[in-house]
């Protein structure tokens, strides 16, 4: 605790309503967090009162604050511009600190006398630049288009001097490259192609192609159709390249798309930059996680000082405080920006592919699929966690009417089975079919030892989400369970159609349909499909035991305790397949006569 929090609280009490900005600091007077608030009194007082509900970092944060200042201000929108300022002013450690990958990356057209278009890391070479790219994806596919699209040459030949000297290559002959090298292609001519490349490369496909189409028709009427066939084919190789690819003609003229993704460590997000119909550019952004609206929280730091603002900002949803949002994009591009919610259509197939790529960053940190994260991420949001399940639960009660009864839990860490970790559970307190009270013995059984920490290291861990496989009823039967042992664990149910496959998730007192979330609703399926697995298997093993025990005793002579000593010194079929009547006579205590029968039985089952 802070032991500055009397004073801390003293002070705030006097603080003003206005809006304003405040400005945290320790012990050495560093700032370590700035934050704005339409309320400064109410806002700070937040940070110190008594039994506060903070998130880690920022309760971290609170522990090292020894004083604060504050700076007030006419309107919340001029705080908001102020807090964004001392933000990338200061950098404060607790604040959400936007980390790019810091690469910067260039398209280069050279000075030679036969141009060349390359991608580059820095413009320590002469020539003329375009960009600046953070993406080096997006740099290098940009001019791998061009370059294929116009036949440039992509190889280490200088032009003029190594006219003739060689045969064409590989490229010229399969129509990649027009043949410089073979010195039929006049200087003027080239640099007008390099040209309309770079053209290209700014406009995007949409204007390309209505200029070459108007050209190939002056070419035409002109009676040039040798320049009107070489005008046709680029038209066709950038439609052709269009259809494969979103980065080349993605419908959209002026947009920026936001792709978040969540993980247990933080927040990662992709922004698209779509310009002229084309991707122009692509940069990923780690955040720490903090309180409120993440969406709202970047927009603002993104934003902040950016002369290139889009017409229209895409994302999963709109931010928590748009009004503020809008006046403050407004002002700084001069024109209205446009917040879109994608959730169909072409647009939405864009912010997909912004959210593929911030999983994709997530599982290549932590060594698992995008899809996996996706899953984990959806099923988090659709079961209103804080964050995404990292280590989930499964049961499954499974019976041959009173007979063999058996539970089956199993572990999926990261969105993948941990196998090690599974268990089974004989039931014990219930004497007849019961699956609400088998259920309800279990988890008592099986939470226990994370209360008492006496079970072994995946016993004694608590579980982010625990799924029951059944409806509403189960999660009644286990609710009291984690009253009672004063745990904090997330539990619903998976539900099943009348075809037993997965159809939704239950919780105390309705159904979350997951059916139009596909990674989540796969995600649940395959826990579902495996719990099931596992406990029938179990059930079944358990059953085809005890009808083997059950034959056994019919030899008079034999009862449960010579059978029990018989099972405990060969124990397994195919052991006590390779003994003797003799052994068997000496392990029961039993003649010979009995142990021949026994033998008989033995290898007739």
């Amino acid at each position: 605790m802070n032991p500055r929090l009397v004073f801390l609280r003293e002070k705030t009490s006097k603080l003003t309503s206005s809006p304003g900005v405040y400005i945290m600091k320790n012990a050495k007077g560093d700032i370590i967090y700035i934050g704005k608030a339409k309320n400064l009194k109410k806002r700070v007082t937040s940070y110190f009162r008594e039994n506060p509900d903070h998130t880690p970092k920022v309760s971290a944060m609170v522990s090292n604050v020894y004083d604060y200042d504050f700076i007030v201000t006419d309107s919340e929108y001029e705080a908001l511009i102020l807090e964004c300022s001392l933000i990338k002013q200061h950098k404060p450690k607790y604040n959400i600190l936007l980390k790019d990958d810091k690469g910067y990356h260039y398209i280069r057209v050279s000075d030679d006398e036969y141009p060349r278009i390359t991608d580059e890391k820095n413009t320590s070479a002469g020539g003329k630049y375009i960009g600046t790219y953070t993406s080096s994806t997006v740099a290098r596919e940009a001019v791998n288009e061009a370059n294929r699209v116009f036949m440039l040459p992509t190889c280490r030949k200088i032009f003029p001097r190594d006219f003739g000297k060689e045969r064409p290559c590989l490229n010229y002959h399969i129509k990649n490259c027009m043949g410089v090298c073979t010195g039929k292609i006049t200087r003027e001519d080239y640099v007008k192609t390099v040209n309309d490349a770079v053209e290209f490369i700014k406009s995007g496909s949409a204007s390309s192609i209505e200029r070459m189409e108007k050209e190939m028709l002056t070419a035409s009427e002109n009676l040039d159709f040798e320049k009107a066939a070489v005008l046709r084919d680029r038209i066709k190789a950038i439609k052709k390249s269009a259809e494969k690819q979103k980065i080349l003609d993605s419908g959209v003229n002026n947009a920026d798309v936001i792709g978040i993704a969540e993980s247990y460590d933080g927040v990662y997000i992709s922004v698209l930059i779509y310009r002229n119909e084309r991707l122009f550019d692509k940069i990923f952004y780690e955040l720490e996680k903090s309180d409120g609206d993440i969406l709202s929280d970047f927009v603002y730091q993104f934003y902040h000082g950016r002369n290139d603002i889009p017409k229209v900002i895409i994302a999963d949803h709109i931010p928590q405080d748009i009004e503020l949002i809008n006046e403050f994009l407004e002002k700084q591009a001069g024109r209205k920006v446009k917040f879109h919610h994608a959730q169909k259509g072409k647009l939405y197939e864009l912010l997909r592919l912004a959210k593929n790529n911030s999983a994709e960053y997530i599982a290549l940190k932590n060594s698992r699929t995008g899809k996996e994260v996706i899953a984990l991420e959806q099923l988090g949001k659709v079961l209103g966690l804080e964050k995404p399940p990292k280590y989930i639960e499964a049961y499954d009660i499974s019976n041959l009417s009173s007979e063999s009864m058996i539970a089956g839990m199993v572990v999926f860490e990261d969105g993948r089975p941990l196998k090690k970790a599974y268990k089974h559970f004989t039931i014990k307190e219930q004497q007849y079919q019961n699956d609400y009270g088998s259920m309800h013995e279990v988890l008592k059984r099986r939470l226990m030892h994370i209360v008492n920490q006496d079970g072994d290291e995946y016993f004694n861990k608590t579980p982010d989400l625990i799924l029951l496989d059944g409806g509403t009823g189960h999660v009644h039967a286990v609710e009291p369970v984690l009253k009672e042992l004063n745990l904090d664990i997330a539990l619903f149910g998976m539900v099943k159609d009348n075809k037993h496959r997965t159809r939704a998730i239950a919780t105390g007192g309705k159904e979350i349909q997951i059916n139009n979330l596909q990674s989540a609703f796969n995600l649940v399926t395959r826990i579902q499909d495996e719990v099931h697995r596992y406990s029938v298997s179990f059930m079944h093993k358990q059953h085809k035991k005890k009808t083997y025990s059950s034959e056994l005793l019919t030899v008079k002579g034999i009862g449960e305790k010579k059978l029990a000593k018989i099972l405990l010194k060969y124990k397994t079929k195919d052991v006590l397949m390779s003994v003797t009547p003799e052994e068997l006579a000496e392990t029961a205590g039993v003649n010979l006569n009995t142990a021949q029968e026994l033998w008989n039985i033995i290898h007739d089952i």
